[in-house]
């Protein structure tokens, strides 16, 4: 199989949403009270500076290291991060809408307690069936994202064939192409979100080993961050999925 040389994801930066989001759970509210629709939403002033840094590092990469090519999500978001990271490098970015966050249909904009007071009956089946596979009324399960990312990473791999490529996304896509390029289980999976918050402008990323296979180097890294004076967070996205 063809295979990359190497592939990062990157989250985008804090978004707006991230914050309120925050707010709404610690407050126990049953609504984010989001002024934008998902695609719409944002960086914060934090995360702008964050997606900035990231340049910063990715200037700093010696040229046999960067990316060749970058490939974006189309959510507001994960383009200005994009943008400020790759400002003035000349890489060649496109968007995709493969790389969009997941959709969740009915539980949009609400927060995890305002899911169990609204829709119990969702909460129920969400925990019977588990998080991979329950998929909201309208949105969409993990496993619809992942076949998403599937058909993404066959077309990477077949047009930029020993390349660097370099992704903008959200923070379910970096555990799920981890799912995808590492062949995990659904255990394996779900055990990594149970452990990891995936970071503001955290960097994952895989190299092709000696026999061509893309291996694991760094996951949901946020030193380069801390190394150019930005403050990592760990928000997570707008999802109110109940737990």
């Amino acid at each position: 199989m063809a295979e990359l040389a190497t592939l990062w994801i990157i989250r985008h930066g804090e978004s707006t949403a991230n914050v309120a989001a925050t707010r709404a759970e610690a407050s126990g509210e049953e609504l984010i009270g989001l002024r934008h629709r998902d695609a719409d939403v944002p960086l914060s002033p934090t995360g702008e500076e964050q997606a900035r840094a990231t340049g910063r590092w990715l200037a700093e990469l010696p040229p046999d290291r960067r990316p060749d090519v970058a490939v974006v999500s189309p959510y507001l978001r994960a383009v200005t991060t994009c943008e400020l990271a790759l400002d003035g490098t000349g890489v060649p970015v496109s968007r995709d809408e493969r790389l969009r966050d997941r959709e969740l249909g009915i539980l949009d904009g609400l927060t995890g307690h305002g899911v169990r007071r609204r829709y119990p009956d969702e909460a129920e089946r969400r925990t019977r069936l588990g998080k991979f596979y329950y998929r909201p009324p309208g949105g969409e399960s993990w496993t619809d994202v992942a076949l998403r990312l599937r058909t993404l990473l066959g077309d990477l791999r077949r047009d930029h064939e020993g390349r660097r490529v370099l992704l903008f996304g959200h923070d379910a896509l970096v555990f799920l192409l981890r799912y995808l390029v590492e062949g995990l289980t659904e255990a394996d999976l779900m055990a990594l979100t149970r452990e990891h918050v995936i970071a503001n402008c955290s960097v994952t990323d895989w190299s092709a080993d000696e026999r061509g296979r893309l291996t694991l180097g760094g996951f949901n890294e946020v030193g380069h961050l801390h190394r150019q004076g930005a403050q990592p967070t760990r928000e997570d996205e707008i999802h109110a999925e109940p737990v």
